[in-house]
């Protein structure tokens, strides 16, 4: 068996060890207004971490698999704006994209918004499939009271799709969400990325409420570091894209994603 396809297969060995919950006993830890703290690492160091993490955190379970699939679609103006409100560290900010989740058959307009305090606060409303168009007159209306533009005034730009797992601490106060597999399609460029063995990991919590994953992340030297899927998947898609201000996080990212 191929080294890759063995991580793979460690991965998913691991998180079908982890006790599970489903997203009904999740209802409660919705956390749309939260801080979040991402990390940056790669499939081997995945695997120690969950290892670490038995007995810490149960798994989300949804349709028999503790492995969910996603696909996204980021909006954003002709000029780009929400992609140069991140790239030139503005704050607040602000995101929309369409995300389906696959096993669910459930697609979610939103809008996420980031204040100057590190808080993000998300915002959605379900749509039909990808086509939002369907629902113009809806879609309008949120997105006119939460960006002050219309459908008219924004295109697809970006989709990505990538598998997650969403870990909950025993105490019920934090959601883990690691993602890899993560591939990007640019809808301008027409051009097309893989991700390799990067994982990104998102720690979500309602303040600084202690959290497990914070020790064991620290053991296995994975330090913070930000990372935007709309941002880096425009990047490696468009190549004439300014990103000065991700040059640094992009040579991490090329050595993430050849790691051995």
């Amino acid at each position: 068996m191929a080294q890759n396809e063995q991580i793979d297969e460690r991965i998913r060995d691991l998180v079908n060890q982890l006790e599970p919950i489903t997203l009904e006993e999740m209802s409660g830890i919705k956390l749309m207004n939260r801080t979040d703290t991402k990390f940056v690492t790669n499939k081997r160091k995945l695997a120690q971490l969950l290892e670490m993490a038995r007995g810490e955190y149960y798994a989300q379970f949804t349709n028999d698999s503790m492995v969910a699939e996603y696909i996204t679609t980021y909006w954003d103006t002709d000029q780009l704006a929400f992609y140069f409100q991140h790239h030139n560290g503005r704050a607040p900010r602000q995101k929309v994209r369409v995300r389906t989740y696959v096993g669910s058959d459930l697609t979610f307009l939103e809008v996420k918004t980031k204040n100057n305090h590190g808080r993000t606060k998300k915002k959605r409303i379900e749509v039909p499939s990808q086509e939002v168009a369907e629902v113009q007159a809806e879609a309008d209306e949120f997105l006119a009271q939460r960006v002050h533009r219309t459908l008219a005034d924004i295109h697809p730009t970006v989709q990505n799709h990538f598998h997650r797992i969403t870990l909950v601490n025993k105490g019920k106060t934090e959601r883990l969400t690691i993602d890899f597999d993560v591939e990007f399609r640019n809808f301008e460029t027409r051009d097309e990325a893989q991700t390799g063995e990067l994982v990104i990991i998102e720690l979500k919590r309602d303040g600084n409420v202690p959290s497990p994953v914070l020790d064991i992340l620290r053991q296995l030297r994975i330090k913070p570091s930000g990372f935007s899927k709309y941002c880096i998947g425009s990047v490696m898609t468009n190549r004439g894209l300014k990103h000065n201000m991700f040059m640094e996080k992009m040579v991490r990212i090329k050595k993430l994603v050849n790691a051995k």
